[in-house]
Formats: structure tokens, sequence, C-alpha cells
């Protein structure tokens, strides 16, 4: 019998006690997975939607946390406010087009939505936006909406149709065409109507510039705060802000993984340390007719490993299912919570199916030397007499 065969008769020889240990290698490889999947998905996706916003500047209030640069990328209601006069005086800083926003927080067709009141025909020039049905807002819109193509979607509304909100009644005009950001799952009013219905008159809550020369940023910057008191960030700033918020709390779960991959290396250690304490005789046998420590050290380092080799295969296969899964229910509440408009797609490569393997082998051969080298301290006479 060759050492391959011999390894792995060894493996299944306790069926329950292999499925469970490789049980635990695998959740905590998966749990891996999955986390690096994810991060990298929505990596992507807060870069896609920061892109999304055509800005080379935010500009928002002078006494807002910063912690606010991420609700402006994924599309949250921002509670501190301008005045319009700061709009009004950056708007003629030559060279910077600017358009202002209010975004707030409401209840449409009983589902938490975000309204945003808007400027009509400068945001429509700003954003390039298209209309996928109906019409854009006209001179006489005071009570008309225009919607996301997903906002439309997830409450059933189509052009022509009437919603509540606070207590007024509004027509949806138009459907905005699908542009893969969070306008797709917003409802815009007219500036002066979304102020007027959040009781927020001369109040707005950022405002998104673009400069006509990149290599001047820090003059634009500098007089948008000599006309203004308030906060500037470039869009490199904005994506960095954000993405360092995400990196945190990447960081974070993934030392929860390595909790779980932890576990399973005390795993593989207890279940190699009771086969060598079980297989004494065998051990014994094999010393007395010529078999070398190296050729016993050989034969539980390999089996150790193949429990990684294959809880790393098990973990890549529960690992991506479960990033697949994760990102179908952040779409189906991204309406509403963290990405507003699009489901972060999870980010698969061979790079990382591969990484994973490998990290899973490195574990359970590094669990497995300890036992490995105890097997090989048994003498002959000793294995074979142990009862």
């Amino acid at each position: 019998m060759n050492l391959l065969k011999l390894v792995v008769r060894n493996l299944f020889r306790r069926k329950g006690r292999f499925v469970f240990t490789l049980l635990g290698i695998s959740i905590g490889m998966a749990s891996f997975v999955a986390l690096l999947s994810l991060g990298g998905g929505m990596r992507g996706e807060i870069t896609r939607q920061a892109n999304a916003l055509g800005a080379n500047f935010i500009i928002m209030p002078e006494d807002v946390c910063p912690f606010n640069l991420i609700a402006v990328v994924t599309g949250e209601a921002i509670t501190e406010a301008m005045h319009f006069e700061a709009f009004e005086r950056i708007a003629e800083i030559d060279g910077i087009e600017v358009i202002p926003h209010l975004t707030r927080q409401a209840a449409v067709g009983e589902l938490r939505s975000t309204i945003v009141g808007i400027l009509p025909e400068e945001t429509r020039r700003f954003r390039e936006w298209e209309i996928s049905e109906g019409a854009f807002f006209s001179e006489d819109s005071e009570n008309t909406a225009i919607i996301g193509s997903n906002f439309a979607e997830s409450r059933g509304l189509t052009t022509g149709d009437e919603i509540t909100l606070r207590d007024e009644q509004f027509v949806i005009g138009g459907i905005l065409a699908p542009n893969q950001s969070n306008d797709d799952v917003t409802l815009f009013l007219p500036l002066a109507t979304a102020q007027r219905v959040f009781e927020r008159e001369g109040y707005i809550s950022y405002i998104s510039a673009r400069v006509d020369d990149m290599t001047r940023m820090e003059h634009y910057e500098a007089a948008i705060l000599s006309v203004a008191n308030v906060q500037v960030a470039t869009d490199e700033q904005l994506l960095g802000s954000v993405l360092a918020i995400l990196g945190s709390v990447n960081i974070t779960l993934q030392l929860v993984a390595a909790v779980a991959l932890i576990a399973a290396a005390f795993g593989i250690i207890n279940t190699m340390m009771t086969a060598v304490y079980e297989r004494r005789r065998e051990i014994g046998t094999l010393r007395a007719i010529g078999g070398k420590r190296g050729a016993i050290f050989k034969i539980f380092l390999l089996e150790s490993a193949l429990y990684g080799f294959l809880g790393g295969i098990v973990g890549v296969a529960i690992g991506l299912s479960a990033a697949v899964f994760a990102g179908e229910f952040i779409s189906q509440i991204g309406a509403n919570d963290l990405l507003r408009g699009a489901s972060p797609e999870t980010s698969f490569s061979f790079a990382l199916i591969l990484s994973t393997i490998a990290l899973s082998l490195a574990i359970s051969i590094i669990s497995g030397i300890y036992p490995a080298w105890r097997a090989t301290l048994l003498t002959p006479v000793e294995a074979i007499s142990h009862e």
C-alpha cells in the first residue's frame, strides 16, 4: 500500500470525525471568502457610485460631520443644512458649475425613501439624465415627481400614478432611464417644492460642483471658501473617506473570520492528536517493520494537509455561494439601506480562490506539525505494548 492510499484510508476511518473536522475548516474558510468577495464588490460599487456623482467637489455645511460624506455617496439624507445664499455666491465663481440638493427621508408606499429637491434643468444637464417613460419637469411641475427606475419597480409605479408625500398628492411625471447609481432609487422634486414640503425654505443639504480646469483645483477650493462658510471635499477625498470607513469595517469582519480559522486550526490539532493516540499500535507496527520516523511524520502531516485541501475547496464553494446570496439580499434592502440602489456584486477571482485554498493548506499543515511530531516520538515497543 503506498503512502497516499494509507493516508486516505486513515482519513475516512472515522467518518463522523472526518465530517465535523472538515466542516470546521470549511466554515472558517467560507467566512473568509465571503467577506473578501463582498468587500471587493462593495469597494467597486462605492467607487462607481462616487464616479456617478459627476462632481469634482462636494460642498457641505460647515458644521456637518465628515462621516456624512458617506451619505452623499450612498444617497442617505443629510440632517444639517446650508443656506441657499451660499449656493448663489458659489455659482458666481468663474469656471465652476454647481447644482444644489436637498435630501430628506419620507415614507412612500410604506417604504422608506429618499426624496431629493433639485433645480430640474440644471441637474438634468449636470447628471446627463435621460427619461425612459413620461416627461421631465415642466414649468408647472410643482406637484409632479420624477422617479428612478428601481424606485418605480419596487413600488409598482408608472407615469400618471399618484403618491402621497407628507399628506400632499404628487403625480409621477416621468421615470429616469437606469444609470446604475442612487438616482435609480430616488424620488426627485423641484427644489422649491421639496423645501416647502419638508419645511426647509431657503435651505439645501449640499452642493455638487464641477470645474472647467482640473489643474486649478486648489484655486477653486480657495475661491469657494472665500465666499461661503462651508466644507469642501474633492472627489478623491470623498471616495477616500468612504473607502477608509469601509476598509475599517472589512478589517473587523475579517478578524471575525480569523477567529473562525483559529478555531478550525485547534479542531484539526485535536483530531490529529486523537488519531495519534488511537493508532499507537499501528504506529508501533510500522516502526517494527522498518518504518522510519520521517515516514510516520509524513503520514500524519499528509492527513492534516488533506483536511486543509478539501476544507479549502468546500469553503470556497460555500463562501462564494454565501457571497452571492448576501449580494442579492443587499440588493433587496439596498433601496432603503447600505448602497441604496445597486447591489454590491461579489468580487470573484482565481487569485482569491487559489489563495484561499493555499491558506487553508497552510493552516492545516501548521496545525498538524505537533501531532505528527508526537507520533514520531513513539518507540516500537511502547506503541505495540500500549492497550
